[in-house]
């Protein structure tokens, strides 16, 4: 039987797998097997929410087990380290049990076609300690680490019966920076009620960073006026743009100019760029930012067995060389679905469609204080009916995941708990 391995359980590579359950491994067409090195799933747009904490992964996360199980595909739990392509296999990393005697030594895992949906990293640009002094939000457990730092900040403060100013800075002005700067003081303002006479809304200084002239540079200007009028204006925030970041200490940032920027927290989310291990990986073709070279048909260029999609995959945006497809969440959604399609007609011998990106718009939310956005590139939508396409967002990915049925009652149970959980999680 044909062996298709899928290699990242993001967003992307999770529907895909899926999708690919449900036909080729549910009708005995193929053997579908998903690797990954976590045993869960969230949604990546999800997690500037997990950082603030007004999103508890636990409540949302997907297990890859249980989805595997569902529909019709193998999971199995490990890293990725190398690629065998005249074999025909990939190699996981060992591990070792943090409770138990287990030891799994390093393995193999044969394909006939492999697909990589790895997703994306922030990129450091090799600024100067940034590694060691700032935060990222690539994972689960980077966006847990914020919240848990922030919450025994704060819970210190409380013991010792006094309001104490936490700085935290954002650097990067796209969609993860603005909308984590807008969660951040949402969620100060929502701990007010938890803290009572200990806390004040004042007591968190957001400072967002941005290299460019101005914010979302993705997103029409308009738009990033707006957001930005939004941010300085109505939620206390302090916006430098045209700020290049030169060198991160302990204790704060400093640009270009030899300025200090204080703070007691930094984030980074400025730039992507693919998992450094891919980097002309036996051969495959990279760019700069390390991510896999694709053709249309979304396979490689040195390796027509190989696939990648989503942010690690440099796919061409059309026929004249203007560009590549941009790293968004709706690109590598289009890209499953496609994928899902020219595997079967792989499968069946007959030619791959080539991938054609389609702009649905772009939605960027300010927690609960406004959602800005444009649909079907041109236009300009806020407030409420831009907060409920933003939020039919997630409904999509949940019902590639679940099903409409499933994720309608997903939405049902979430609406009974409401009452029965903190707006927030303090734990």
């Amino acid at each position: 039987m044909h062996r298709i391995v899928v290699v990242g359980g993001g967003a992307g590579g999770l529907e895909l797998a899926t999708k690919l359950g449900k036909t080729l491994g549910r009708g005995g067409i193929a053997n579908v097997t998903l690797v990954d090195c976590n045993l869960t799933h969230i949604w990546k747009p999800l997690l500037h929410e997990v950082a603030a904490g007004s999103l508890d992964a636990a409540t949302e996360e997907l297990s890859y087990v249980a989805q595997a199980k569902w529909n019709h595909f193998d999971f199995i739990y490990g890293r990725m380290t190398g690629l065998d392509r005249q074999r025909r296999a990939i190699k996981l990393a060992g591990w070792k049990g943090t409770y138990g005697e287990v030891d799994v030594p390093p393995v193999e895992v044969p394909y006939d076609t492999l697909v990589m949906a790895v997703g994306s990293v922030c990129n450091d640009f090799g600024t100067p300690g940034v590694r060691e002094h700032c935060i990222f939000l690539d994972s689960r457990s980077d966006a847990e680490r914020l919240r848990q730092e922030m919450l025994e900040r704060r819970l210190a403060a409380t013991a010792h019966g006094r309001s104490s100013s936490l700085r935290v800075a954002v650097i990067g002005g796209g969609a993860t920076g603005v909308e984590l700067s807008a969660e951040l003081r949402d969620v100060n303002r929502k701990l007010v009620h938890y803290q009572g006479r200990h806390g004040t809304v004042e007591d968190l200084e957001v400072t967002l960073i941005e290299a460019g002239p101005r914010l979302l540079s993705a997103l029409p200007e308009r738009i990033g006026l707006s957001v930005e009028n939004e941010l300085r204006n109505k939620l206390g925030i302090r916006v430098l743009t045209g700020t290049t970041i030169k060198r991160a200490e302990a204790d704060g940032l400093f640009d270009a100019q030899g300025n200090k920027i204080p703070a007691d927290m930094m984030v980074w989310a400025a730039g992507i760029r693919a998992p450094a291990f891919l980097r002309e990986l036996d051969g495959l073709e990279s760019n700069r930012i390390d991510q896999w070279v694709v053709r249309p048909t979304l396979q490689t260029t040195r390796d027509e067995n190989i696939f990648a999609f989503g942010d690690c995959a440099a796919c061409p945006l059309d026929d004249s060389g203007a560009g590549n497809v941009p790293p968004r969440a709706q690109a590598a959604h289009q890209q499953a679905d496609l994928l899902a399609r020219n595997l079967r007609l792989r499968l069946e011998g007959k030619p791959l469609i080539a991938y054609r990106y389609q702009d649905h718009g772009s939605l960027v939310s300010l927690a609960s204080f406004n959602t800005f956005g444009n649909l079907l590139g041109n236009r300009t939508i806020e407030g409420r009916a831009a907060h409920f396409f933003y939020a039919s967002l997630y409904r999509m990915h949940q019902s590639a995941l679940y099903g409409n049925w499933g994720t309608l009652r997903l939405m049902v149970g979430s609406i009974i708990a409401r009452n029965t959980r903190p707006v927030l999680k303090l734990h």
